[in-house]
């Protein structure tokens, strides 16, 4: 089932640990709904590529240019009045909050959560991903769930990859309507 064009958010990130499904279920969120998906990871600096790559947690400072790039993604597409998909990990609210601002709270997050021992099977699984799986435990233990965030919509990760988007479809939807986009921005 699709959702209507008017009642989606203007950008949504989806959200969640390495391993979580963020580039397939923003993908399809994005197709399923004629908008634009970016891959977060593609923003990465080289360096915070290089230090996840050899096993290396990221720190906040490494962390902070990379959200402000998604967020002037967030910012270039509301501008253009686009909708936009764009994956990021956003594990603290610190950062979601970073994201929230730059877009001018006119924002939606899918979270996308998992027991670890699926989240690992997962990252071993896949080829040619820069991240090892090394790091989900401190991806884990960095992230502060979204619970309780207004324009948050959580999605088992142990659903099928076309049941995940369609209660991420779904949420969003209700979390639109809600949100309503009727402010003057």
């Amino acid at each position: 089932m699709e959702l209507e064009k008017e009642t989606l958010p203007l950008a949504v990130v989806v959200m969640g640990v390495s391993g979580c499904g963020k580039s397939s279920v923003g993908a399809g969120i994005a197709a399923r709904n004629g908008m634009r998906f970016v891959e977060g990871d593609q923003l990465h600096p080289a360096r915070n590529v290089e230090k996840m790559a050899k096993g290396i947690p990221l720190t906040d400072a490494d962390r902070l240019p990379w959200l402000d790039r998604i967020g002037e993604e967030i910012n270039t597409a509301q501008k253009a009045s686009q909708g936009l998909v764009i994956s990021c990990s956003a594990l603290k609210k610190t950062y979601r909050d970073r994201l929230r601002q730059a877009a001018g709270g006119r924002l939606a997050f899918v979270f996308l959560e998992g027991t670890r021992d699926l989240l690992l099977s997962r990252m071993q699984a896949r080829q040619g991903h820069f991240m090892p799986a090394s790091l989900l435990d401190s991806q884990l233990q960095t992230l502060e769930p979204p619970t309780g965030e207004a324009g948050v919509v959580t999605v088992a990760v142990e659903n099928a990859l076309e049941d995940i988007m369609a209660l991420a479809c779904k949420g969003l939807s209700g979390v639109a309507v809600k949100g309503g986009d009727n402010h003057a921005g």
